[in-house]
């Protein structure tokens, strides 16, 4: 008998491979259970439709990107460095992720149509929880490095973040997260009471 988890896990990865390097729309269900070796009707019993799917896989992506981060922040001792450890994150979390042509969060608000007023979203709440928690964080780690304006900071910061998700994809510059991480070194610089 097949173990659940791992028939999960199967479908997950197939679908964070297919929808985030063919894309989302062009992949169908039926495909991501071919790639999966799963019946379509397992696929659904797992998860009961193509959004839930997506959903899930951005969790998971999510979950995985925190742990990134939360251990290139506890690598770091300064309160500077654990403002720039976001930097250190993203090039551990690239390291360790499956291949996906770019950042599966970006990818999908680029490809999925915004919802229409006063309706919601699963997918895109989980979009919006992702960005509230990046700027959040950076924004508390801003205050912890005695940045003069801490929610400005956070701004410019995630500005680089999203740059830096963006070049990956684009391929130029050359070393994105290098250059972010130095411009990130000049803002706190010139942003931080020394005091």
């Amino acid at each position: 008998m097949a173990n659940p988890q791992h028939t999960r896990n199967r479908i997950l990865d197939a679908g964070e491979h297919l929808f985030f390097n063919e894309g989302i729309a062009a992949t169908g269900v039926d495909r991501v259970a071919a790639e999966a070796d799963v019946a379509i009707v397992t696929l659904y019993k797992h998860f009961g439709s193509k959004d839930n799917l997506l959903r899930e896989v951005l969790s998971r992506r999510l979950a995985a990107w925190t742990h990134h981060w939360d251990h290139a922040i506890n690598a770091v001792e300064s309160p500077q460095d654990r403002l720039l450890a976001i930097f250190d994150a993203i090039e551990a979390f690239r390291a360790s992720a499956g291949p996906t042509q770019w950042c599966c969060f970006l990818a999908t608000a680029s490809e999925r149509p915004a919802p229409e007023a006063g309706t919601s979203d699963p997918v895109f709440d989980l979009i919006d929880q992702d960005t509230h928690e990046v700027r959040t964080r950076l924004a508390d780690l801003a205050r912890g490095a005695r940045c003069v304006d801490p929610d400005a900071m956070a701004s410019m910061l995630l500005l680089l973040y999203n740059g830096v998700l963006s070049s990956l994809l684009r391929g130029a510059p050359s070393e994105p997260i290098t250059h972010a991480r130095r411009t990130a070194q000049v803002l706190l610089d010139s942003g931080t009471d020394a005091a």
